[in-house]
This record gives structure tokens, C-alpha cells and sequence, in this order.
């Protein structure tokens, strides 16, 4: 709880409740998963409206440094994983430089006739053979993104079950193969009922839809990726440079 709030401060009150619990979450006194005060309790701990305290947590959740639960109240978020997007990378090479311990759950592993959408992307012949991996990518235990993989089976013949859990760039690279670079396009939606259960999100919370484009050193397409990522656990930060003529 707030231990106090100056009513006579030119600081609105709903950015001084606001202020307060975003400096005990970014201190750690407030720890992720940690339930908050209701707003009734607050607003009754220092006689202030409930409408007040309500736009503090509204603000604060909007944020993301809380999460509110039906039925249960409202927790403080997990801290974000903030992705710089400035080079190609694997799942397990950018969690690893987190310091996060990354972990894969392979959902799906399937060789199909790759449909014409897909086949543009990647490149190839449409009813030439791909591999489809879905897999459920993983921190500290937590599910973070929900994946899913068409590779060409021409590129990599040896890739089987067990070596889809794993580093796929590894792998290639391994296998001889030079991974050169890649496009991706980002779109903000609705999780669906698959992604939800698979990323334990309620369904309709947000995700981010990440569609990436990877391709050898000789740019040739390798690999067409669709990933759904926990809105509520990740940032994308680029960094650009003014181009000058």
C-alpha cells in the first residue's frame, strides 16, 4: 500500500498512486506476480475516489507493469523482454543473451506439399516438399511465442524430431548451410483460441504477429516463419540512423 498521498500537491492524485507503485515495481519491493490492493481498499486507505484510483491502475496496466485477472484482482506483470532488432539471431542465442534459459516444445512435425502461397515465399515449385514444425518457444519455464516453421526438406534432408527442438540455425550452419539475413513484418492482433491455450493467455488477449522471411548468404529463401508473441512479455526496439543524400 501507498504510505502517502499529498492532496494539496499540484501532482494529480491518480499520478501520484500511479508514480508510487511504478517506482515499487521498478525497484522490485513490488515482485511479478504479486497482487495489488483493490480499488476499493485503496480508495478507502486514503479516503480518495474509487474513479481516481481506478485510472492509476487503468494507466499502469496500459503500460504493462500490471495485469488485471477476472475474478482474481489485479498482479503485477512479468518484466518485458526487450528484443533489439539489429541482427539475425536465433530464439535461443537472444534468450541465452538475456539470460533467460530458452527451451522449445515441439507441437507438430510434419513433411507436406508446400501450397502456393508458401511455395512463392520460400521460392519453390508448388507440391515440392517442406518440412512444418510448430513449436512453443520457452524462457525460465514461461511460454513466450507460439511458431510456426516451413523450410524446404531439399535445404535440410537430416532435420528430424529431435533436432527441431533445437537451434534450427545451429543446425544449418552445421549442415554447411550460410545464413545470410532476413525481413520481418510485424502486426498487432487478437491471440487465437490455439495461441492462447498454448501461451496461457485468455483468449482475444493481445499478441504480436511476426512474420519472418530468412535467406542463405546466396538469398536463397530458407526458412518462412509465422510466430505469435505474449503481448504482455515482450518489446521490439529498433535502432535507426538518418539516412543522409
Amino acid at each position: 500500500m501507498i504510505q502517502h498521498i499529498n492532496k494539496n500537491s499540484p501532482l494529480p492524485i491518480y499520478y501520484q498512486i500511479e508514480a508510487a507503485l511504478k517506482q515499487q515495481i521498478e525497484s522490485g519491493l513490488l515482485q511479478p506476480g504479486d497482487l495489488i490492493p483493490s480499488e476499493r481498499e485503496f480508495a478507502e486507505a486514503h479516503q480518495i475516489s474509487r474513479m481516481t484510483v481506478r485510472q492509476a491502475i487503468s494507466n499502469l496496466v496500459n503500460a504493462g507493469y500490471l495485469i488485471r485477472q477476472k475474478g482474481r484482482g489485479t498482479f503485477v506483470a512479468n518484466k518485458k523482454i526487450v528484443m533489439q532488432l539489429s541482427g539475425l539471431t536465433s530464439f535461443s542465442e537472444e534468450m541465452e543473451h538475456l539470460g533467460l534459459e530458452p527451451a522449445s516444445e515441439l507441437l507438430s512435425y510434419q513433411m507436406i506439399a508446400a501450397e502456393m502461397p508458401i511455395a512463392n515465399k520460400l521460392g519453390i515449385r508448388e507440391g515440392a516438399q517442406i518440412y512444418e514444425l510448430k513449436r512453443l518457444r520457452i524462457a525460465d519455464e514461461q511460454p513466450l511465442a507460439l511458431e510456426t516453421v516451413y523450410i524446404p526438406e531439399q535445404l535440410l534432408p537430416g532435420l528430424n524430431q529431435e533436432v527441431a527442438i533445437t537451434s534450427l540455425y545451429a543446425f544449418a550452419e552445421a549442415s554447411g548451410l550460410n545464413l545470410g539475413r532476413a525481413s520481418q513484418t510485424f502486426e498487432s492482433r487478437l491471440a487465437t483460441k490455439e495461441e492462447a491455450q498454448h501461451l496461457g493467455l485468455s483468449v482475444s488477449s493481445p499478441v504480436l504477429s511476426v512474420e519472418q522471411l530468412t535467406f542463405l548468404a546466396t538469398n536463397q529463401p530458407f526458412e518462412y516463419v509465422i510466430s505469435a508473441y505474449r503481448g504482455d512479455r515482450y518489446t521490439f526496439t529498433v535502432e535507426m540512423e538518418r539516412q543522409r543524400g
